[in-house]
């Protein structure tokens, strides 16, 4: 059998041999070959070489450096500035005292974290404060460490036997100007008692009269409701301080609030005014907190205060140890919101600000 030569194999573009996509070997003569033009590489700056701009940032930020605390050391910084050790910052006194009813009806929007830790941070820069205790729950009293077991003279005293204020109050520990008085679980039935009693509304105002003159502040802190005790305690204050979370279900409420405390005013309390509005559990991080705030803002004006308070995990773990945040982590984001808050609140009080019948 005789085998035919056959040509050289046609190769599609397509394809090779050796499969598709291969591009076919082409023998490229030496003469065809061109040499590859390459840019010469650019000159490396000489690192010993310092001209002026380079002098000039390297100053700036040898400077910044200088001048700038770290983190930890502003961190110290705040806490000796909050702590106040050495009684050297003050925030000014009120001319007369200032009666505040830290009220909301809605449960668990910051009323005795803001009643307690406003009160030390006051107390902590020259003010004399009371807290009275007005919530069966006993909050405020466990978060500065006051006994409140039962058996121990408390608010309810006072609502239901007519006991002077000076009776039932309590020096706090390790805080020097602050006082409080507890509520026991003996205050859960005050309000079915209350219901037969005379002048029922202005219990508590009266006992604060026969006592309470050597307070520049007095809190009060007010169950999450508008029953007797709420409406005692806006008899006996000239002021209302309002904490709303930044949540849709706070705003509700404060509608329902401020009908009441107009109530109030016409009736019991002339001199009733809603002097203070405090923003809290602040979260940047969710749109809703901005409308929400924007909303308060638009709707109390200048009542409003400026420091907003952020969710905080300090916040939190501070009465788990019989503490204010203040004084449990006073570097904290939520101990120095409470303390910008304390200062307005003082500022307002003592320039004579239009609030709450402060003149």
């Amino acid at each position: 059998m005789e085998f035919q030569a056959t040509g050289p194999t046609e190769r599609s573009t397509t394809g090779t041999l050796y499969g598709r996509g291969a591009s076919p070997a082409v023998d490229a003569s030496p003469a065809e070959v061109r040499p590859e033009r390459r840019n010469p590489p650019s000159p490396r700056p000489d690192p010993t070489v310092v001209t002026a701009d380079t002098e000039g940032a390297m100053t700036d930020a040898y400077v910044s450096r200088e001048t700038e605390d770290p983190p930890l050391a502003q961190e110290a910084k705040r806490a000796v500035e909050i702590l106040n050790p050495s009684g050297e910052i003050t925030m000014p006194r009120p001319p007369r005292r200032r009666t505040m009813c830290v009220a909301n009806q809605k449960g668990g929007v910051g009323k005795t974290t803001t009643a307690v830790n406003i009160a030390v941070a006051l107390a902590l820069h020259g003010n004399r404060v009371l807290v009275i205790d007005l919530d069966p729950q006993g909050n405020a009293s466990t978060g500065l460490n006051v006994p409140h077991h039962s058996g121990v003279p408390d608010v309810y005293d006072c609502l239901i036997d007519g006991a002077p204020l000076d009776a039932v109050t309590q020096q706090v520990e390790g805080i020097p100007n602050l006082w409080a008085v507890p509520a026991t679980i003996d205050l859960a039935g005050a309000e079915i008692e209350l219901v037969s009693v005379v002048a029922r509304e202005s219990r508590l105002k009266r006992a604060i009269e026969a006592g309470g003159d050597n307070y520049d502040y007095i809190f009060i802190d007010c169950p999450p409701s508008l029953g007797l005790l709420t409406v005692n305690a806006l008899v006996a204050a000239e002021e209302v301080l309002i904490p709303i979370q930044c949540e849709y279900y706070a705003l509700e409420g404060v509608q329902a609030l401020t009908n009441n405390i107009e109530l109030v005013r016409s009736h019991l309390n002339p001199k009733l005014d809603i002097s203070t509005v405090l923003l809290t559990m602040y979260d940047r991080r969710t749109r809703l907190a901005d409308l929400v705030e924007q909303d308060v803002r638009n709707h109390f004006g200048e009542k409003c205060l400026n420091a907003v308070i952020p969710r905080n995990v300090r916040v939190s773990e501070a009465p788990s140890y019989s503490q204010s945040v203040m004084t449990y982590d006073p570097g904290s984001r939520g101990a120095v919101s409470y303390f910008e808050a304390a200062q307005e609140i003082a500022l307002r009080g003592a320039q004579g600000a239009q609030v709450g019948g402060v003149a």
